[in-house]
């Protein structure tokens, strides 16, 4: 099935040398977004808005978006956001490959409370004191790349890992202070969470996850609904359905090209699992929710 979302992916060779971060303005990339405002990152976001109000969707997940407001959008989540209402603000935007390069953990991203391959991201409000440590830190990250020399990227990872670090901090904070349940941090758990992602179209049942586990699906299943209270088939069907919800609004394919690229054996039955998970068909979610 042909994408009708456009995609960007990060410009490498910006500074001339590969570099895989950068700090851009939102009043800047305002003038790349020319096939309108909905799209797809290959890389990871954490928008910071600083002047004006407005929506900012991420995966359905609409915030209203006010100055001290952070974003955060892993690759691959449909955005999309009020070009005319939010003036200004800015993008901190990394390869993964920046920093698993470096350290030991490669999941040491998707372990960041904001990014958990698990969990939809919520928008978080910076103390004033933070927001102006923040700011301070994307400028000099800003400064680094504009003096920047190839192969001399410590002091960039060192910026970067410490804009992450006090942003990971105050999102378990407000994480506790909303008392949302924790999630397990287990190897298993994210490599299953990670795999739905990448895999769901064309998988649905525990068994193909629990077999790239090494792993009985009992175990699986047990590992899941300790940590997030819900089996791991209901998991699996809950991310087809979000998948689902996306091409219905994003998209204008046929319901039927979307049961097939969903892998549902006929397109009656994905109309009925569809209106078992909303409580609407297709066609009816999508003349409601489509923009």
């Amino acid at each position: 099935m042909k994408n009708s979302i456009p995609r960007y992916t990060f410009y490498k060779t910006k500074y001339g040398s590969e570099l895989l971060v950068d700090v851009v303005e939102l009043k800047y990339v305002k003038r790349f977004l020319t096939k309108g405002t909905v799209h797809t990152l290959t890389y990871y976001d954490i928008t910071f808005v600083t002047e004006g109000e407005g929506n900012f969707s991420i995966d359905n997940q609409t915030h209203k978006a006010v100055p001290c407001d952070v974003l955060f959008s892993k690759p691959g989540e449909i955005r999309n956001w009020d070009t005319g209402h939010i003036v200004n603000g800015y993008a901190l935007i990394f390869e993964d490959e920046f920093l698993s390069s470096f350290f030991k953990d490669p999941l040491f991203v998707q372990h960041l409370s904001f990014f958990n391959v698990g969990r939809k991201s919520v928008g978080l409000h910076l103390s004033n004191e933070l927001y102006v440590r923040m700011l301070q830190l994307l400028s000099d990250i800003k400064t680094e790349i504009d003096s920047y020399k190839q192969n001399d990227v410590h002091i960039l990872r060192a910026l970067l890992y410490e804009a992450l670090m006090l942003l990971d901090r105050a999102y378990q904070k407000m994480l506790s202070d909303g008392s949302i349940h924790k999630e397990a941090n287990s190897t298993h758990l994210s490599k299953f969470m990670e795999w739905v992602g990448t895999d769901l179209r064309e998988h649905h049942s525990v068994r193909y996850y629990a077999d790239k586990l090494c792993i009985t699906p009992n175990y699986l299943n047990e590992i899941v609904s300790s940590a997030l209270g819900i089996s791991a088939k209901q998991y699996i069907q809950n991310k087809v359905m979000e998948e689902a919800k996306r091409l219905l609004v994003y998209t204008d394919f046929p319901i039927s090209e979307i049961a097939f690229e969903l892998h549902f054996s006929t397109v009656s039955y994905f109309v009925r699992c569809f209106r078992q998970s909303t409580g609407e068909t297709p066609l009816a979610y999508r003349s409601i929710y489509k923009p």
